[in-house]
């Protein structure tokens, strides 16, 4: 749309946009409640619906049941065959989802690997899978794209994985190779920032305009940001590393990793599993194991946890004045361990003020919340530019976030 803004086509795209993202963002709606939500008259809102739908990007249906006079609004929703590609490669699994416009997860597989997997890999694991599904269980729909979660930094300028030291990923060109494997245009971000994109417009953090997200998996701990609204990525794309920092550890005997310990060293997955005698676990599982396990080895490990975590919490409340901070992965289950003493233990090491109107939840999206967020970066062009990106073929060059 560069160069059009002002013009009658430049206004048509940023309303057919706006009409898009609303249905995507909101669910359906009906013409009316389009109308009143963008403040465009019904004559214009019948012309943009048209187009989407023609497009393929909308349906329309008219509703069973209506209580008022005259003809019912039709209902107004993202098509369903319209999906993106959501891939988070992790130190012990590949998921790979495919995410409706409409947000449903249509197909999700996790598959766990019995060693860390190189970029190769996951591409080619990745460009199977899709192409399987394409033939198969999305036959019919139209993939408009991948978003990767990597847990990592990603330069915002051009994609590339800076480093990921978990999966021991350096410099690695991952946006590129899965868009030249699959001719699928192809997104990429830290799984963090997308975990934070997800619950700000989704989850725990819908509405709210001042968040701090960490991220809790098997890499590592990440975080992401929220502030006036709008997510911060920082000048390079790397803002939000509060698992790289080194928090004061009240008690010499919660200390494990030495004197130079970060947080992600400290409070981590890996040491739950081995309390608990787990190899690996999903999200669901591992969560279930600690909640049901009367072990005192267990509880006393999440204590130690919980105490470093709210170290780290407080330090980044200090610093950003969130109104809410959202845990995920593992942290979430950290959280719901004791989430009243788990903000009494924040609020003490913080200045008074900052602690007044703090909240602290777990993700609501659970497993799902960084491939939500992948997706979202996959439908990034489409949602800016609905009937010029979806008339478009896919293109085999990858776009940045």
């Amino acid at each position: 749309m560069a160069g059009a803004e002002g013009t009658v086509e430049g206004v048509r795209r940023a309303n057919l946009s706006r009409v898009l993202r609303l249905v995507h963002e909101e669910g359906p709606l009906s013409r009316a409640s389009l109308t009143e939500e963008t403040g465009l008259n019904r004559s214009t809102i019948g012309a943009l619906v048209g187009e989407l739908a023609a497009a393929g990007l909308v349906t329309e249906t008219v509703p069973d049941v209506h209580y008022r006079a005259g003809r019912p609004s039709p209902n107004v929703a993202a098509a369903t065959e319209v999906v993106a590609i959501a891939v988070n490669p992790e130190v012990d699994a590949l998921t790979v989802a495919a995410i409706g416009l409409d947000r449903r997860v249509v197909l999700r597989e996790r598959t766990e690997l019995p060693d860390v997997a190189g970029v190769e890999q996951v591409v080619v694991m990745t460009a199977e899978r899709v192409a399987r599904w394409r033939t198969d269980e999305l036959a019919g729909c139209r993939v408009v794209g991948i978003g990767v979660a990597v847990p990592g930094l990603v330069r915002s300028a051009d994609g590339l994985v800076r480093r990921a030291p978990h999966l021991d990923w350096t410099d690695e060109p991952l946006r590129d190779r899965l868009a030249a494997a699959t001719g699928l245009e192809t997104a990429i971000d830290n799984d963090a920032t997308l975990g934070a994109l997800a619950e700000h417009l989704y989850g725990a953090a819908r509405g709210v305009d001042d968040v701090v997200y960490l991220n809790g998996g098997a890499s590592g701990i990440g975080g992401g940001l929220v502030i006036a609204g709008r997510l911060v990525r920082g000048s390079g794309g790397y803002a939000g590393e509060i698992g790289q920092n080194r928090p004061g550890i009240a008690l010499p005997a919660d200390r494990r990793s030495g004197a130079q310990g970060t947080v992600e060293d400290e409070v981590s997955r890996a040491r739950l599993l081995a309390a608990i005698g787990l190899h690996s676990a999903d999200e669901p599982t591992l969560e279930a194991a600690i909640t049901m396990s009367p072990n005192a080895e267990i509880v006393a490990e999440v204590e130690r946890q919980r105490r470093i975590l709210a170290t780290t919490l407080a330090n980044a409340v200090n610093v950003l004045n969130p109104s809410v901070v959202v845990l995920g992965g593992f942290l979430a289950t950290l959280l719901a361990h004791d989430a009243e003493g788990l903000l009494a233990a924040v609020a003490a090491q913080t200045m008074p003020a900052n602690a007044e109107d703090l909240v602290l939840r777990s993700a609501a999206l659970g497993e799902d919340r960084l491939l939500v967020g992948a997706a979202e970066i996959a439908f990034a062009r489409l949602l800016d530019d609905p009937v010029s990106v979806a008339g478009a073929p896919s293109s085999p060059a990858g776009s940045g976030a």
